[in-house]
């Protein structure tokens, strides 16, 4: 009896492996099947799906301050990808909130009339990059895929779909699919206190231990590094003043430069993101005290 039970316990394991592999095979299948609309700009892979943006973020590249060369190069990339010439995967780095996924964004719109599309992908699913990029193939448009934030622990398997989608595997990778990825980590993955331990001298020179070349490894792999520094005080009122002028405030004097900064010291940032947030702030107070005051 105990050997009977046996048997039926590793029967249907047996069956729920070969029921799983089924239902992964079928869901493949039912993605290659998935139409994607010409007249949809972007999607998110979500729950294993592509799911259509119906409102994509309209950013016009000229509202982008202070990042003049970073713009010059992802834009002559991205013109490069959609005129069917050789590109490059970018890796952009740097200082929270210094137009990142701004830049990416308004290259959407930049240029979509070209053909160019973005899909975003959290960080966690790049596992699904093979399920992800077989509807894309052969396709005409130009695929941005899109990794917002990135950062992997160093065993996450998610880095060796990644590192393939990268480099190629046995299957040569598509010529309309490119990967955009944004972190606040240069090499992606967090720099651990073990990893100085394995640095070692030799010849009077430094040399990282496995840990750290691995990291670098992977990073690497994009062929275009863009890197994004914290803005100054000017930089950072630069950005403000612009913003209030886009929200239709006008009035900039030393009043509002005072808030400004002060709106700055509160967050220990002086980034596009905290310019921004002081401007809605300041242009929304103005305009809700005129409004009361004419009643």
């Amino acid at each position: 009896m105990p050997a009977i039970s046996c048997s039926c316990s590793r029967t249907g394991h047996a069956l729920a492996l070969y029921s799983g592999h089924i239902h992964d095979q079928y869901t493949r299948m039912t993605l290659r099947a998935i139409p994607l609309a010409e007249s949809t700009l972007a999607w998110r892979w979500r729950q294993g799906q592509l799911q259509a943006i119906e409102k994509t973020q309209a950013l016009p590249l000229a509202n982008l301050l202070n990042i003049d060369r970073q713009k010059l190069s992802l834009r002559r990339n991205t013109e490069q990808f959609v005129r069917g010439l050789p590109a490059n995967h970018v890796l952009l780095t740097g200082a929270r909130g210094t137009g990142k996924s701004s830049l990416v964004k308004a290259l959407l719109h930049e240029f979509a009339s070209d053909g160019l599309r973005l899909i975003e992908v959290p960080p966690h699913d790049l596992i699904d990059l093979p399920d992800i990029v077989a509807p894309l193939r052969g396709r005409a448009e130009k695929f941005i895929l899109y990794v917002d934030d990135f950062s992997v622990a160093s065993n996450d398997p998610a880095l060796i779909a990644l590192k393939t989608a990268l480099d190629g595997g046995v299957e040569e990778a598509p010529d309309n699919v490119l990967i955009y990825a944004t972190s606040n980590r240069r090499y992606l993955m967090p720099s651990l206190k073990s990893d100085n331990a394995e640095y070692q001298w030799i010849d009077d020179e430094v040399h990282p231990g496995e840990s750290v070349e691995e990291k670098i490894s992977l990073s690497e792999r994009f062929g275009l590094w863009l890197s994004f520094l914290a803005f100054g005080q000017n930089e950072y009122l630069d950005l403000v003043q612009h913003h209030l002028q886009q929200l239709g405030y006008s009035d900039w004097n030393d009043q509002v430069r005072g808030e400004a900064l002060r709106w700055a010291q509160t967050r220990a940032s002086r980034s596009g993101r905290v310019a921004m947030q002081f401007a809605r702030d300041w242009s929304g107070r103005q305009k809700l005290s005129l409004s009361e005051s004419s009643q």
